[in-house]
């Protein structure tokens, strides 16, 4: 569509009025939710996408970084066979569209191909030369592909290890403007693709993505997005997958803002979403060749709609940071579940905060029919432990069973006459067991509850608590576990719902109740106190002198400290869990299990 702008410039005798011509296009992002691996199904979802987004008229959709895949793939990139079955499927996704009567719609993609056919190694290059690309889709081929200049090897990312990194630009020339492209961390780096925007003239720039999500990443992405949009004095579209991935969450949050950094519309969060707006933009340049010395991709079978009706735009609320970490652990555990071709769930109800906040989440995230309880009390749990586990079980519906575990016990220490630690830890390791044999029985994937603060100091037991095939809290710590509870109670209240999580819980001391009259503060400082101090030391990295001046106490500062290194271990062989914060333990943070270096 062209929308003619009039203007007026007054001479002595008359009034001059100009038409300026100004091309419109109506472009949708697409947030999915893909899974690793599966590549028809994948294709299957884009092509729905793709349909809906042309049903409204779009001329321009774009889709996720990796989407045919999956993303991250980790060594399946590495693959040969894999590498090949992926440029299949693009094909494939292409040749569908076309079939499908949308060949005339333009479709960025992102996959995985492969740079050229050498099956061995050269040294210092990913076996293949995968790369990490954007398909350019029209009339039923893949026009041209863009691969990711810079490949992010910091935090979760090992992109060095899987990809080669791209050096070309693509300038696509469609429907009267000129498209621009990048892939995620291209956009984060300062130079490469999206420097060239500007000098290229382009007036729309797409991004692809697959940004994980980590605690108020959702300012610092609008503050980039804003600030790049303004530098390459052009619109800026950003789309992000959403989803559960093993340890990682992709939250959406897809963003278009114009050259002057405004936000024109923004997308949901932690939900699949077709993001759809009307874009004025600058009409196409006459450069044939790029600076860079690519030709400029001039699709000129393009034709240019004319859309009547404008669509609203739409800028979705952003959540309270609460509602935020408490919607990517029900997405990341419910994704882990049907992903992975579980039906249900089982986990230990002890009465405390931490099993009672999971029991929560994962009611919320598969239902609670389908969560399974189990009360294991011992000769040293309080009798509010077991009304606790009970009450929590009735006011989220979920199934619970109670499994003594004081006769195995018995049997245990009959044989082999275990005191002290060992007996409080084999108390959990009878639990363990238990819930590993309701498992296996009966199919349900096993929950760990432990939350960041004990897994940072080591209080967890291999083979007891710690047992498990998903810890959906273990980025998460224990002051906000506390916070978490009251926000979900709180919104329970507000929709008029029984609050999921007994007051009991989140109000007493906490303990493992694993001999008499214990309680954590007994060996822990307050969680206040320890939160801060592991904050410091684990997410920011900051050492023992720095954490000390800034007021705690020497002694407990390097008690905790060391309790965090000894117990890397364990955290090694703990289930995985999504990541929430800047620094979650697994990929984010990698240490030696044997290591004799202390602050």
């Amino acid at each position: 569509m062209m929308n003619y702008l009039r203007y007026g410039c007054v001479t002595t005798n008359q009034v001059c009025i100009y038409a300026l011509s100004v091309p419109q296009i109506r472009l949708a992002l697409v947030q999915l939710n893909p899974i690793v691996g599966d590549l028809e199904g994948n294709v299957a979802k884009c092509l729905d996408a793709v349909k809906f987004a042309a049903a409204k008229g779009a001329d321009v959709v774009v889709l996720p970084e990796m989407v045919i895949t999956g993303y991250p793939v980790e060594d399946l990139a590495l693959r040969p066979t894999f590498q090949q079955a992926s440029v299949h499927a693009t094909e494939s996704f292409a040749a569908k569209l076309k079939s499908e009567g949308l060949g005339g719609v333009l479709v960025f993609v992102g996959y995985l191909r492969r740079t050229n056919d050498v099956e061995a190694q050269t040294l210092g290059t990913p076996r293949g030369g995968p790369m990490n690309c954007a398909g350019v889709i029209f009339d039923g081929v893949i026009q041209a592909s863009y691969a990711k200049h810079h490949l992010p090897n910091y935090g979760v990312f090992d992109e060095y290890r899987y990809f080669v990194p791209g050096n070309n630009s693509v300038l696509v020339r469609a429907f009267g403007v000129d498209i621009a492209v990048a892939i995620c961390e291209d956009l984060w780096q300062e130079g490469g693709p999206v420097s060239q925007v500007k000098a290229n003239g382009a007036g729309l720039l797409v991004v692809l993505n697959g940004s994980p999500y980590e605690r108020d990443k959702d300012d610092v992405r609008l503050e980039l997005v804003t600030r790049r949009a303004r530098e390459a004095a052009a619109t800026l579209a950003y789309v992000n997958m959403v989803g559960g991935q093993d340890e990682l969450v992709f939250e959406g949050d897809s963003i278009i803002v114009n050259e002057n950094g405004d936000v024109i519309a923004r997308g949901k969060q932690f939900e699949a979403d077709v993001l759809i707006a009307d874009l004025d933009l600058p009409a196409s340049g006459s450069i044939k060749v790029l600076p860079t010395g690519e030709s400029v991709l001039e699709l000129t079978g393009s034709k240019v709609h004319d859309h009547v009706v404008t669509i609203p735009r739409i800028v979705e609320p952003r959540l309270d940071p609460l509602a935020e970490v408490y919607a990517a652990l029900v997405i990341a555990l419910r994704d882990y579940v049907t992903k992975n071709g579980f039906k249900s769930v089982v986990l230990g109800l002890s009465g405390g905060i931490d099993s009672a906040l999971v029991a929560a989440i994962a009611a919320d995230a598969i239902g609670a029919t389908n969560v399974h309880g189990v009360s294991m009390p011992s000769k040293y749990s309080s009798a509010h432990s077991k009304t606790d586990a009970e009450d929590s079980a009735q006011r989220i519906g979920l199934n619970i069973r109670t499994v003594e575990i004081e006769p195995m016990m018995r049997a245990y220490l009959k044989t082999l006459e275990f005191t002290g630690l060992a007996e409080e830890n084999l108390q959990a390791r009878v639990r363990g067991m238990t819930l590993m044999g309701i498992s296996n029985q009966e199919g349900h994937l096993v929950l760990a509850t432990g939350n960041k603060s004990e897994l940072s100091v080591g209080y967890s037991t291999i083979y007891g608590d710690a047992v498990g095939g998903f810890a959906p809290i273990m980025d998460v710590p224990k002051v906000d576990v506390w916070a978490l509870a009251n926000w979900r109670n709180l919104r329970a209240k507000e929709l008029g719902e029984i609050a999921p999580i007994p007051e009991s819980s989140i109000s007493k001391e906490p303990s493992a109740e694993l001999r008499p009259g214990q309680q954590d503060s007994d060996s822990l400082p307050n969680y206040e106190e320890l939160d801060a101090i592991l904050q410091a030391y684990v997410e920011q990295d900051k050492s023992a002198a720095q954490i000390i001046a800034a007021g705690f106490d020497s002694d407990t500062v390097h008690r905790i400290l060391k309790l965090t290194d000894r117990a890397e271990y364990k955290r090694r062989q703990y289930p995985p869990g999504p990541k929430v914060s800047r620094k979650a333990f697994g990929k984010d943070r990698r240490m030696p299990l044997t290591n004799f270096w202390n602050e």
